[in-house]
């Protein structure tokens, strides 16, 4: 403990941030990268005029609250007042919209991620550009008040995200880390930047509006991990620290998106590894090799911190549904005064899934609470289906609602793994569907056929990750990379329970993925059918 707070007091620390869609959460780590101290603020985003936001009182009121909870834990833990950090890095939920005027004003609420009121630009964009520009994109959103005619838009000095935004108040700075730019407009992987031509293109598509900006000049700088973005100001040091006692002139890193931040945490920024992120929606990324052939409407491309690019598959349902049965099962052991362990029945019940048969025994289920767009379904309808020849019993039933949490996954994935050929060298999966030991992880490694790792840190999640490109900036030897940064000085030794697949359960899934696909005729007919 006293070596800690020697750290501490010497100010070599190093701080990360990251606001999440329901916690604002800061984590202090060490010289060896692990956690010593934190503190998190819960809040949630609210609908105001058709628009889901977050107003600037609640961002920096809880980011204040974030700060000053983890320098109590800093004080209760280590007797030290913290004054000095060695860096810091901040990261948030990627995408959105916050439109500044040349006086630093909100022209209007931030548009967070979760808004969907950009299709016609999103289509647009994607037929201008001849890339898939996801509805929650920034640029989406520009181009969707464009076409609203939105008074604002001539207004627009600056656009940028929500960490891009935070980076700017605590240093001046308009610039903005590669992935989280990657989610505002395509990225040039060669060059490390917004792409030129496409930037054309977009100005040419509003030329006749006659605003008096251009794309670039309202666009933050794109800057790589391990790169300075500046500084800690004395005000961004006051607007942080009410205390007063945080000091200024602290180093920052390029700020971050949380899918960057993820990769991060996840040791997946090498080429042919990636992530999963599967709990309530589920996730995919995959760091890749090339350019892939063609535009697919389910596959957004992003860029980990370093700038290589990212093939990213997004699910809205993943384990809802499974936890509602599990929920049953609770509910009727109770019906009998049975005392019930909610870890025991979990483990219980997702074990008992791979007592199943390989493709589920001809069952069929759909997790659907709300739309998913991979499969062309408008609105949720959960279902389960079977036949009469089906082979239902218990093992069964929890084996198709583990495969159907990530049949929509697994739809995208066979675009990127067969229609693509992309390779996976291993993938690392986190969250809550990998909580029981050994069970998600053989599941998905049956679903994208390819070694799965689970590993203890995992959990940490994106505050960690983004400590860990501060403490990347501020430590690095000259040419050392942010993938053998993180391989050899994070996270060696480390490499997690490695399972393989099993030919069985491969063959399985295809089997099972096959009558998902067919049965999405039966899903899009209950939700025509069903109030």
């Amino acid at each position: 403990m006293s070596n800690v707070k020697e750290v501490i007091e010497s100010g070599r620390a190093v701080l990360g941030i990251e606001l999440g869609s329901t916690r604002i959460k800061a984590v202090l780590i060490g010289e060896d990268h692990t956690p010593i101290a934190s503190g998190d603020h819960g809040w949630e985003n609210r609908l105001e005029d058709g628009n889901w936001t977050y107003s600037l009182d609640d961002i920096w009121t809880g980011l204040r609250d974030s700060y000053k909870n983890l320098a109590a834990d800093v004080r209760e833990k280590y007797g030290v007042t913290l004054k000095k950090i060695g860096s810091i890095g901040f990261s948030a939920m990627m995408h959105g919209y916050m439109a500044f005027d040349k006086d630093g004003e909100l022209l209007v609420p931030f548009r967070t991620w979760r808004n969907c009121t950009t299709g016609p630009a999103a289509e647009k964009l994607i037929d201008l550009f001849q890339y898939n520009i996801p509805l929650r994109w920034s640029i989406a959103h520009l181009y969707q008040a464009v076409l609203n005619e939105e008074e604002h838009v001539k207004d627009v000095a600056y656009f940028t995200t929500l960490a891009g935004y935070i980076h700017w108040k605590l240093t001046g700075e308009k610039a903005l880390g590669i992935g989280d730019a990657s989610g505002m407009f395509p990225i040039d992987v060669e060059k490390k930047d917004f792409n030129e031509d496409m930037i054309r293109k977009f100005d040419e598509l509003v030329a006749d509006k006659n605003y008096p900006w251009k794309l670039r000049e309202i666009m933050p700088k794109v800057m790589v991990a391990g790169e300075t973005a500046g500084t800690l100001t004395e005000e961004g040091a006051r607007l942080l620290d009410e205390s007063g006692n945080l000091e200024a002139g602290i180093p920052m890193c390029p700020p971050e998106g949380d899918a960057g931040t993820g990769m991060a945490a996840t040791n997946s920024v090498a080429k042919r590894t990636g992530n999963v992120s599967a709990g309530t929606s589920v996730f995919a990324m995959i760091v890749l090799e090339k350019e892939l052939k063609k535009v697919y409407p389910e596959i957004d491309l992003v860029t980990t911190p370093d700038g290589s690019l990212v093939a990213m598959v997004h699910a809205n349902n993943c384990t809802s549904d499974l936890n509602a049965w599990v929920g049953i099962f609770k509910e009727f052991a109770e019906s009998f005064g049975i005392e019930v362990d909610m870890n025991k029945l979990f483990g219980t019940l997702y074990n008992k899934a791979l007592e199943g048969d390989a493709d589920c025994g001809g069952l069929l289920s759909y997790g659907y609470l709300s739309g998913e767009f991979i499969t062309g379904v408008d609105e949720g309808r959960p279902l389960f289906v079977r036949s009469p020849k089906s082979n239902f019993n218990l093992a069964n039933f929890m084996r198709v609602n583990l495969f159907t949490a990530l049949g929509a996954i697994k739809v995208g994935m066979d675009l990127l793994q067969k229609e693509e050929n992309v390779e996976i060298d291993s993938m690392l999966g986190h969250g809550g569907l990998f909580k029981t030991k050994g069970v998600g992880q053989r599941i998905l490694a049956a679903a994208i056929n390819a070694p799965v790792s689970v590993m203890e840190t995992a959990g940490e999640g994106g505050p960690w990750g983004m400590a860990l490109l501060a403490a990347y900036m501020k430590n690095r030897a000259d040419g050392e990379t942010l993938e053998d940064y993180l391989a050899k000085k994070v996270f060696e030794g480390n490499e997690g329970s490695r399972m393989e697949p099993d030919a069985k359960d491969v063959e399985g899934y295809e089997v099972f993925t096959e009558r998902y696909k067919t049965g999405i005729a039966i899903e899009k007919a209950a939700i025509e059918s069903l109030i």
